[in-house]
């Protein structure tokens, strides 16, 4: 976009027929057609497309969660400079020229560009609904149109503070326009929700979870008044009654939580994913996803499942392969920090063990004179199907992982496969090539034994399996499964931050303790139970349907005999439905229920008090306490849920937590960090009214505070 918002922007959106999200471009279609009934509808199906960017590439990861304090860079420095905060992060993209490891570097013009995008076609609606005449139609048109259009500006502002305020359809090539106050943006922000909020209907008449309805609308105009009663906002928002804009907001979370309730299992909302379309997707929490299938994955698919694993088939000493029969590549992107992990209750707090991948299946066989050599007891060695990989996630004070005078532990010693070590499984009795612990000696482990031998350039880590996705058809193809956005759990962390910025911190004690008591193990429930969305592979594993390319021998997954076997065999010794729950918590097993709840502000579990004495943060009925409590159970209610980073930066608490939490961040972050530069394409490309080129002073003006 540069520095235009030209009318060109809205064409880069596809109309629909059969299906609300079908891309068939209608390149003849010229802006005229934007101005008929059909059009206008059109135009809004493809609203919908405009959120694909967000999950295509690299910087799905790089501009929501790195530099924050639950994930960190791997041995991948694709986008380094964004975990990094060094000085190749500035108003000008990075690349090769100045300092990316490669081209595919996240741009900071990207975002601000397929903004202003969708900005333009959401306008174009707004201007033309007249056209349609059944009103039901006009009003969802709209409500999509003003919903769409304050999303990009709620991101633009989260993101870059005051920017442009383009309220109307950009016609030709604009160059010269004024920049709005961060005020004016955040109340353009919740005018925009306000009115989508009263167009959109109470069920969507799309796909369900896809659609967006009018609670979706609620969430967002929430979240929006609760920012403006938040630190970024703390230059104006006296000039807002709080107690208004809070109660406001605690009104339309309760609104959303009745329409939308919390799933019962917390699994349902990432772990059972059986392929394209599938229940999982339409379940009731979901307020907004970004949808994707085999037949609309347009120009930006979802390329979110490359990006939480970590780097198996290279450290794995050739026992575990990569495929599509796994349902994440091992691209290593967003390793967790120590936060991550020591934030959870390992014990009661179910949504640890359906959230990690503990357990990668041994799949390409490798010798026993090759297992012993690299540390394997005689007659321990494990068979094809067993596991390859184990991540142990315990806590700190663990005696069993102290190293006695010979330097074993109880089970003996930790490492990769391409490194002699002889832990055995207590479970199996078998020899487990790959282990790792968070903890060992009272130390953080997790981040030790990596290829490079550089801590922060760690490729073995216990990674996430939200994005997990089975019915990969390639590899490296886009995944099916759709990406979401928003859902009832945040509503919770919403109503519980309002609440306590009200004084009202027992409420919101209770609404966070509300939320936990879904994430608690049930009487019965197996601890150890796990599943991820690789079960879309195969039917006999709770898919919908066997991948197609299940006889095909694509992978490098090979037998005892030396023969590469099909992909439904190497998923079949790939997939373990099983965690590491009682390898890492040493408790005896039990079908008994769990619990969670938090008895005062001043009576933390052991997990929150950790984060706030490093913190520096006294416990009890305090704002920076329940702050800092919210964040820590958004890690664990929405850890890799793209939107770490506003939230962080909304509340200040970015440079404090990243500084605690993120080793590879810490020297650098800093305040003005809590904004992005605004792009220098833009800025150049500028001119005043009257057609000359900004001065060097007006240039500065458009600039961000430290960029």
């Amino acid at each position: 976009m540069a520095a235009v918002l030209p009318l060109a922007g809205i064409m880069t959106f596809s109309s629909c027929s059969d299906s609300f999200l079908e891309e068939n471009q209608r390149s003849a279609q010229t802006t005229e057609w934007f101005k008929t009934a059909e059009g206008i509808q059109d135009l809004a199906d493809a609203l919908y497309a405009n959120i694909r960017w967000h999950f295509g590439y690299e910087w799905a990861y790089g501009i929501t969660i790195y530099g924050c304090d639950e994930f960190t860079s791997a041995a991948d420095l694709t986008a380094e400079c964004w975990n990094t905060y060094d000085s190749r992060l500035q108003a000008t993209d990075c690349t090769t020229a100045n300092g990316a490891a490669n081209n595919n570097c996240p741009p900071v013009s990207g975002l601000w560009d397929q903004l202003y995008y969708g900005i333009n076609s959401a306008n174009t609606i707004i201007e033309s609904a007249e056209m349609v005449t059944d009103e039901a139609i006009r009003n969802r048109c709209l409500g999509e149109a003003y919903f769409l259009r304050g999303y990009n500006f709620y991101r633009l502002f989260a993101q870059y503070g005051a920017a442009v305020l383009q309220t109307k359809t950009a016609t030709g090539v604009v160059r010269s326009f004024t920049r709005a106050t961060e005020e004016e943006m955040i109340n353009q922000v919740i005018a925009d929700f306000e009115q989508a909020y009263k167009l959109l209907p109470t069920k969507t008449t799309r796909s369900a979870g896809e659609g967006w309805d009018k609670y979706t609308a609620a969430h967002f105009l929430a979240k929006a008044l609760l920012y403006r009663q938040s630190e970024r906002c703390s230059a104006f928002n006296s000039g807002y009654p709080k107690a208004a804009d809070l109660d406001r907001a605690i009104s339309l979370c309760d609104e959303v939580i009745a329409a939308h309730p919390l799933t019962s299992d917390y699994a349902d909302l990432y772990c059972t994913w059986t392929g394209t379309d599938c229940a999982q997707e339409a379940n009731a929490e979901i307020l907004m996803a970004c949808p994707h299938s085999d037949s609309n994955s347009g120009r930006y698919g979802n390329r979110t499942y490359n990006y939480f694993n970590p780097q198996f088939s290279n450290f794995s000493g050739g026992f575990v392969q990569r495929g599509q029969y796994i349902g994440g590549m091992d691209f290593q992107r967003c390793r967790p920090n120590e936060y991550a992990y020591a934030v959870f209750d390992n014990v009661n707090d179910s949504r640890m063990w359906k959230t990690f991948k503990t357990i990668y299946g041994y799949n390409n066989y490798q010798t026993n004179e090759f297992m012993q050599g690299k540390g394997c007891p005689a007659g321990a060695e494990p068979a094809l199907g067993d596991a390859g990989i184990m991540f142990i996630l315990n806590k700190k004070d663990d005696a069993r992982f102290i190293t006695g005078t010979n330097g074993d532990t109880q089970f003996g010693t930790l490492g990769r496969g391409a490194v002699s070590h002889t832990f055995v499984n207590p479970e199996t009795g078998k020899w487990v090539p790959n282990v790792e612990s968070v903890y060992a000696n009272g130390q953080y482990e997790m981040n030790q034994n990596g290829v490079s031998g550089n801590p922060a350039q760690c490729n073995f880590f216990c990674g996430i399996n939200k994005t997990d996705d089975g019915s990969r058809t390639a590899e490296k193809g886009d995944a099916h499964r759709n990406v979401t956005m928003a859902r009832t759990g945040e509503t919770y962390l919403v109503k519980a931050e309002c609440q306590g910025r009200k004084g009202d911190f027992s409420g919101a004690l209770q609404t966070i303790n509300d939320l936990r008591a879904r994430a608690t193990f049930k009487s019965g429930e197996n601890r150890e139970a796990y599943h991820d969305g690789s079960m879309a592979f195969a039917k006999s594993a709770g898919g919908d349907a066997d991948n197609t390319t299940a006889t095909a021998s694509l992978g490098k997954c090979k037998d005892a005999a030396g023969k590469k076997v099909d992909n439904m065999t190497a998923f079949n010794w790939s997939y373990i439905p099983k965690n590491t729950y009682y390898l890492s918590t040493g408790i005896a097993q039990t079908t008994d229920a769990s619990s969670l709840q938090i008895a005062s502000l001043s009576n933390l579990p052991a997990e929150d008090m950790w984060v706030m004495n490093k913190l520096g943060v006294t416990a009890g009925e305090n704002l920076d306490c329940l702050l800092n409590l919210i964040m820590n159970e958004r890690t664990r209610e929405l850890l890799g849920e793209w939107n770490r980073w506003e939230e962080l930066a909304r509340t200040k608490l970015l440079v404090a937590r990243a500084k605690a939490f993120n080793n590879e961040a810490a020297a650098n972050v800093q305040d003005r960090h809590c904004y992005r530069p605004i792009p220098q394409t833009f800025i150049d490309a500028l001119q005043n009214e009257d057609g000359t080129n900004l001065s060097d002073d007006q240039k500065k003006a458009w600039q961000n505070q430290g960029w």
